[in-house]
């Protein structure tokens, strides 16, 4: 089953966004409950704009969040950063073991990359792959950070900021754009995070 994809670009949208009345790539997070996810919807028959080497670095993206939730028993989300072909920075979600309200996977693999290049911005071309939906807080993080597009699997519709509820990594109004695509491996995302949560009922 494909995922609905977007692109969004500042404020300007390419190719589909919408399914039904919702602006939702078909893996997202139920409304009415953060801890469970939506069954996938039926999709149209447009082909994502995603390469090869966007699916390779998104199924490390998974690895992580994979490893996330074995080793430290963290809900499933995985980051990585790429620059010039090679990872810069890595990520998964460390709130609960770091005891960090801020250690998102995003935001975990910003901090890595910024270290390793010694500047707060990232040279130009920097690419973020993450399992899940940026939130408000990583998504204004990956502004300032520079990044210049962001590729994300599951859409969440409860709070997501790149277009599914708040418009924060695409808007105009920043003096920094950022290129946004979801929807790649959104169901195997999804599943890792169903998964997850219902073991935990």
């Amino acid at each position: 089953m494909r995922g609905m994809w977007r692109v969004r670009h500042g404020a300007r949208r390419v190719g589909p966004v919408v399914v039904g009345s919702r602006k939702t790539p078909c893996s997202s997070i139920l409304s009415g409950t953060p801890i469970a996810m939506a069954e996938a919807d039926q999709c149209g028959p447009e082909e994502p704009p995603f390469s090869e080497r966007d699916t390779h670095w998104m199924r490390r993206a998974i690895e992580l969040a994979t490893h996330g939730r074995d080793a430290d028993d963290e809900v499933p989300v995985g980051a990585v950063l790429v620059l010039d072909g090679k990872v810069i920075g890595e990520g998964w979600n460390r709130n609960i073991i770091d005891r960090d309200p801020t250690a998102h996977a995003e935001v975990v693999a910003l901090r890595g990359a910024c270290a390793q290049l010694a500047n707060h911005r990232l040279a130009p071309g920097a690419c973020l792959y993450v399992t899940l939906e940026p939130c408000a807080m990583c998504a204004m993080a990956l502004v300032h950070a520079r990044v210049a597009r962001v590729v994300y699997a599951a859409s969440d519709p409860r709070t997501g900021a790149a277009g599914s509820v708040f418009d924060t990594l695409v808007s105009d109004r920043h003096n920094h754009r950022v290129e946004v695509a979801g929807g790649l491996l959104a169901e195997q995302s999804a599943e890792l995070l169903r998964n997850f949560f219902r073991a935990r009922r």
